[in-house]
């Protein structure tokens, strides 16, 4: 009888060890944002840093992640050549490999940006005044997950987000423009960056914790395809 507790106890300990071990959040630094976007108004250097500190923020608030502080990969990693290019020669993955206990790196790139106007003009790419007019703002972000110890991307994703308001004033076109201003948050373009972050971090914590058999990426999948089909019926094959 005794023999038997002492079985009990010892698969309950070793069952409740697996548990604990499945349950491990995932150890993941956010690299620096790029942008691919030709003349884009509101980017710039602290842009990109704020893009960075703001991901990082959502994915803590997840609760699905250990997320590494940007010091601690700025001190040993040139994120923006990683970041910005995909691939990873053999110089940076060994600063990769120092960045203690990452198991992925996440990549962020700015791959589209549109704003309409009130009356139908399309604003493409370009940072023109559209004074107190409603417009709607539309931003597609190239999602990387990167692989720390091969360098190997694992998992790639474009997230968009729309929103609607009152155009950005002039004041807040110029280069001083900040994703975290007051001001900025209210705009369109503030409110679509900041829909797209938040998406970026729920897709995440589906694809990297939950897994990709999971129910949750039933709604991602569906939003890729018609992405991809959007995409595709906008080019002209003539």
């Amino acid at each position: 009888m005794k023999k038997s507790i002492l079985i009990f106890v010892l698969l309950a300990f070793v069952f409740s060890l697996g548990s604990l071990y499945a349950q491990e959040k995932p150890r993941i630094g956010v690299l620096r944002f790029t942008n691919q976007v030709a003349g884009l108004y509101w980017w710039h250097a602290n842009v990109a840093r704020e893009l960075q500190d703001m991901l990082s923020s959502e994915l803590v608030s997840t609760g699905a992640f250990q997320v590494l502080e940007r010091k601690e990969i700025g001190a040993v990693l040139s994120e923006q050549d990683l970041s910005a290019s995909g691939r990873v020669s053999k110089s940076t993955l060994v600063k990769m490999r120092k960045i203690k206990g990452a198991k992925y790196l996440i990549a962020g790139t700015v791959a589209a940006f549109e704003k309409s106007g009130a009356k139908g003009g399309k604003v493409r790419f370009k940072g023109l005044s559209l004074g107190g007019k409603k417009t709607k703002t539309y931003i597609a972000v190239d999602v990387k997950v990167i692989d720390a110890e091969t360098g190997e991307i694992v998992d790639a994703r474009t997230i968009e987000a729309n929103a609607k308001g009152k155009a950005i004033g002039a004041g807040l076109r110029l280069r001083n423009f900040s994703i975290a201003g007051g001001e900025a948050k209210k705009t369109p373009t503030g409110k679509a960056i900041r829909a797209c972050i938040v998406y970026i971090s729920e897709y995440l914590a589906c694809s990297m914790v939950k897994g990709k058999d999971h129910a949750c990426m039933k709604k991602w999948d569906k939003m890729e395809a018609k992405r991809r089909e959007k995409t595709k019926s906008s080019i002209d094959l003539d």
